[in-house]
C-alpha cells in the first residue's frame, strides 16, 4: 500500500484514499469524500481498483464459487429472535465506572442493540458544520459494543452527536425498516447527576439510557407522503430480552481462578490476579493468527478490576482486536467477546 491507493474497510462499510501511512504504529490513514481521515490498521483494509462516488467498491463480475451478494457480507450465523424483537431498539448507554465518585469517574460508552435486526452504526461528533468520527462498526442482534471510555475532559466533544444506523437480516424476508438518523444534543450537566443514572434491566449498575429508534430522525422521509404522516409514529417500547444462538461457537476460557488452579494455598490477590492475567495474554497470543476467531473470557463481575485489566490489555496491545461484550443470555454481565482481528 501507499499514499494515493484507494482502499475500502474490510470489518464495515466504505473506504476513501490512502493520505497517511504511519509504518511505526502499523496505521494508515484512510480520507473519505469529505475530507475526513480515519485511522486504520493494515490488516482492516484492502487496495481496490474501482469504486463508486461516495467510496463503495464497484460489484466485479460473478463467479461460479462465489456468488456476487455473498462477498464482504458478515459471516451468517443462527439468531434466535424473540417477539418483540422486530420493533428496532437501538440506545446508546453512558455507564458511571463509579457511581459513587460522579464528579471525577469515566464512563464506559456502550452501544445496545435489543433487537432481530442486523445493524452497521456511524456515531460522530458535529462541531458547527464538520464531523469527528467516534465510532463506526457492525453489531450482531440482541449484543452490545463498548465504544470507549469517556473521561470528564472530552465530555465537550460528545454534546452534539449525529448517529446514523442501518438494520437489515441476512436471511429470508423481514419487515422493512427506515434507517435511523438522529442529531444528539447531550445535556452535559446530567453528567454529574446522580438521578440522570438509572437502574435498568441491560446493567447492574445504573446508567444513562438514550433510546437512539425513539428520537425525531435528523431528516424525516415519512413526512414526504401523506401516508407517511400517518406511519410516523414513536417506536413501541418493549420489555428487553437477550438470547443469542450461533453455530459457529466461540472458544470459552474460563478465567476465574478456582477454575484455572486446584490450589491458590500461599497466593495473595496480586498474585492470583498477575496469574489470570498471565492466562489471558497466553490465549490471546496463541490465537492471534486465527483472524476473525471469537474467544469469551468468563472474568465474572466482582469489583471488575480483572476486567479493567483485560480491557486496557486489548486497547493498548491488540488494537486489531474487537472486544464487546458477551451474550447476556448465556454469560450475564460477568464475561468480554474478543474478535481477533
Amino acid at each position: 500500500m501507499k499514499i494515493g491507493d484507494t482502499v475500502r474497510f474490510l470489518d464495515t462499510v466504505g473506504g476513501g484514499r490512502i493520505s497517511r501511512i504511519d509504518e511505526q504504529k502499523k496505521l494508515v490513514y484512510v480520507e473519505d469524500q469529505n475530507g475526513f481521515e480515519m485511522p486504520t490498521p493494515f490488516s482492516q483494509v484492502v487496495v481496490v481498483n474501482n469504486i463508486n462516488a461516495n467510496n463503495f467498491p464497484l460489484p466485479e463480475p460473478e463467479t461460479k464459487d462465489e456468488p456476487i451478494q455473498q462477498r464482504n457480507s458478515p459471516q451468517v450465523v443462527d439468531i434466535f429472535e424473540t417477539d418483540y424483537g422486530n420493533t428496532l431498539c437501538v440506545q446508546l448507554a453512558f455507564v458511571p465506572q463509579n457511581i459513587r465518585l460522579l464528579q471525577s469517574t469515566p464512563y464506559d460508552v456502550v452501544l445496545l442493540n435489543d433487537s432481530n435486526y442486523y445493524i452497521y452504526y456511524t456515531i460522530v461528533s458535529v462541531f458547527d458544520k464538520k464531523a469527528e468520527i467516534r465510532a463506526h462498526g457492525f453489531l450482531e442482534p440482541n449484543m452490545t459494543d463498548n465504544i470507549t471510555e469517556l473521561t470528564k475532559d472530552k465530555l465537550n466533544d460528545w454534546e452534539h452527536l449525529r448517529v446514523q444506523i442501518i438494520p437489515f437480516k441476512q436471511e429470508g424476508l423481514y419487515d422493512l425498516q427506515s434507517v435511523v438518523d438522529v442529531d444528539l444534543k447531550l445535556n452535559l450537566v446530567n453528567f454529574f447527576k446522580l438521578h440522570a443514572f438509572t437502574s435498568n434491566e441491560y446493567f447492574d449498575e445504573p446508567a444513562w439510557l438514550i433510546n437512539l429508534t425513539a428520537q425525531k430522525p435528523k431528516i424525516d422521509y415519512t413526512q414526504l407522503t401523506e401516508k407517511g404522516k400517518a406511519e410516523n409514529k414513536e417506536p413501541v417500547k418493549q420489555k428487553p430480552r437477550h438470547r443469542r444462538i450461533q453455530t459457529d461457537e466461540p472458544l470459552e476460557v474460563d478465567l476465574h481462578i478456582n477454575e484455572l488452579l486446584d490450589n491458590t494455598h500461599g497466593m495473595d490477590k496480586a498474585a492470583m490476579l498477575q496469574y489470570q492475567i498471565d492466562t489471558f495474554q497466553r490465549v490471546m497470543k496463541e490465537n492471534l493468527s486465527h483472524k476473525g476467531k471469537k474467544i469469551v473470557f468468563i472474568h465474572g463481575k466482582g469489583e471488575g478490576v480483572l476486567r479493567k485489566n483485560i480491557e486496557d490489555l486489548l486497547r493498548k496491545q491488540y488494537k486489531t482486536c474487537r472486544f464487546q461484550d458477551a451474550s447476556f443470555q448465556k454469560y450475564g454481565f460477568g464475561a468480554t467477546m474478543v474478535i481477533i482481528g
